[in-house]
């Protein structure tokens, strides 16, 4: 069941009704159930792996926390987070792995059917996996003491929201939320619902529009040349963007119908002076994962600066592989790894010997530069995340400044490439010129809670007009899946 499909609609809306006519003590058993009907709509097995995760980290963790040496809370540590790392590899790599046995079989011509075997990961299971196994981490450093209750542990892993595709909660800020009464708050409730849509109008009426001529260029990048591919990449760069933080924001509004307060998953990213910067304001749930239980593991920056960039580079290329086994997701994680590690000695940190140098000096300040030069360097490295292939991703390098030397041809060779109708241009720049506002303004204020406060004949016109929108741009009869749900 997707967020962006009528069957969810009808459903959130049973929930929420059901949801607030029950007792306090019984409605966490109800939100349990109805996450599980959420998941299993996509496939009736998913349930079993997320009840079985669930069960695993659950008794784990109690183990842990009543265990009488640390060699016993490490076993148990390793007893849960080892199998759940072990099928996560499964799925990342049991595909790759049979598509090369099978051209072995095909190259020594053995007298056997090849293996066709089809390895589908199974929606959100990283997500939820990383939530359990950062819980379980939790308990055994003594963050937090293990949850006797399993229903509501069962629930924190699975509530319906987040499941799919984040944001990763932590266990100290949403265990204490499902077991406290949660009245109804219409306040709440509204922005919760202005929220909804506007992730949706940043999924229907952004990325979804933009991913049709994003798709036709790089799942065909040998019939394009050029400018095409340039603009393609910041089109790409928008869609993901709008995709990934359109979800959260549908997940984070949805939750607060229910009283539940998730943790904000994007900070206006592209706002960045820096690539530190830019991963402290994307996907911050899963990038403060890895900062927490990989890179400070591994010693963080409270090391020598060899060792720093070797941790630094060591977390991004882990994130890359969490994205997939393919190269070029591999190249996308280390490229970020490589541009963090020099901006380790371009900007000042505490223990420098020299802080005070002229040239840290001059990258410590913000410069209005730096913000189209962070964007260039993210642009570039989403060439590797959205190729299909490492030729095509070195095809679409090779091929950026074809003919650049004739800038009329250059740009109608572009044109033709796109082949946006005038109209088609007008809407998409002009829905990127209100997200971008409202990012800027987001910089500064909780942007939904400001508008809220403003006029009736104000605020209502913008309302109907971007439901509107999203009306007029939903796909009919088909349900988009968001980009995350593969990973």
């Amino acid at each position: 069941m997707l967020f962006n499909s009528l069957s969810f609609g009808i459903f959130i809306i049973i929930v929420f009704i059901l949801y607030y006519l029950m007792p306090h003590k019984y409605r966490w058993g109800f939100l349990l159930l109805a996450s599980y009907l959420f998941y299993m709509n996509l496939h009736i097995g998913y349930g079993i792996l997320l009840l079985a995760a669930t069960l695993l980290t659950y008794v784990l963790a109690l183990k842990v926390e009543k265990a009488a040496s640390v060699k016993q809370k490490r076993r148990c540590l390793l007893g849960g987070l080892v199998p759940l790392i072990l099928i996560l590899l499964f799925y990342k790599l049991g595909s790759p792995v049979i598509n090369q046995f099978n051209s072995l079989i095909g190259v020594g011509r053995l007298a056997m059917q090849p293996i066709t075997l089809q390895i589908l990961l199974p929606a959100g299971v990283s997500f939820y996996f990383f939530q359990s196994m950062g819980y379980l981490i939790d308990v055994y450093r003594g963050k937090i003491p293990a949850e006797k209750h399993f229903g509501y542990y069962a629930l924190f892993v699975s509530f319906f929201p987040q499941l799919l595709a984040g944001p990763i909660g932590r266990a100290d800020s949403l265990l204490p939320q499902y077991k406290k009464e949660r009245p109804f708050e219409y306040d709440k409730v509204t922005y919760g619902l202005k929220l909804m849509a506007w992730g949706y109008f940043k999924k229907l009426v952004i990325a979804d529009v933009f991913a049709q001529t994003v798709d036709q260029l790089y799942d065909n990048v040998h019939s394009y040349v050029g400018l095409a591919f340039i603009i393609a990449t910041i089109m790409f760069a928008i869609e993901i963007y709008c995709d990934f933080s359109g979800y959260s924001d549908i997940a984070v509004g949805c939750a607060k119908l229910f009283g539940i307060d998730l943790m904000t998953n994007f900070k206006s990213p592209y706002f960045s002076f820096s690539i530190k910067e830019f991963w402290s304001r994307w996907h911050i749930s899963l990038s403060s994962w890895f900062r927490d239980y990989v890179y400070i593991p591994l010693g963080g920056n409270r090391v020598k600066r060899w060792r720093h960039c070797l941790n630094l580079m060591i977390t991004f290329l882990i994130s890359g592989f969490w994205h997939g086994s393919s190269l070029t997701y591999l190249l996308w994680g280390g490229l970020h790894g490589l541009l963090q590690i020099l901006e380790t000695f371009l900007y000042p940190r505490s223990r420098d010997s020299n802080p005070q140098s002229r040239l840290k000096r001059f990258w410590g300040r913000r410069h209005w530069w730096q913000l189209p030069l962070t964007f260039t360097l993210l642009w570039f490295t989403w060439i590797f995340f959205r190729a299909n292939t490492m030729a095509d991703a070195v095809w679409v390098i090779s091929r950026l400044f074809w003919d650049a030397s004739r800038p009329l041809s250059y740009l109608q060779t572009a044109v033709v490439c796109l082949g946006l109708s005038p109209a088609a241009a007008i809407g998409m720049t002009l829905s990127v010129l209100l997200l971008g506002i409202y990012d800027y303004a987001a910089l500064k204020c909780d942007v939904i809670a400001a508008f809220s406060r403003q006029k009736f004949f104000i605020r209502w016109p913008v309302y109907v007009l971007l439901l509107v929108l999203i009306a007029l741009f939903a796909p009919k009869g088909v349900s988009t899946e968001f980009i995350y749900m593969q990973f």
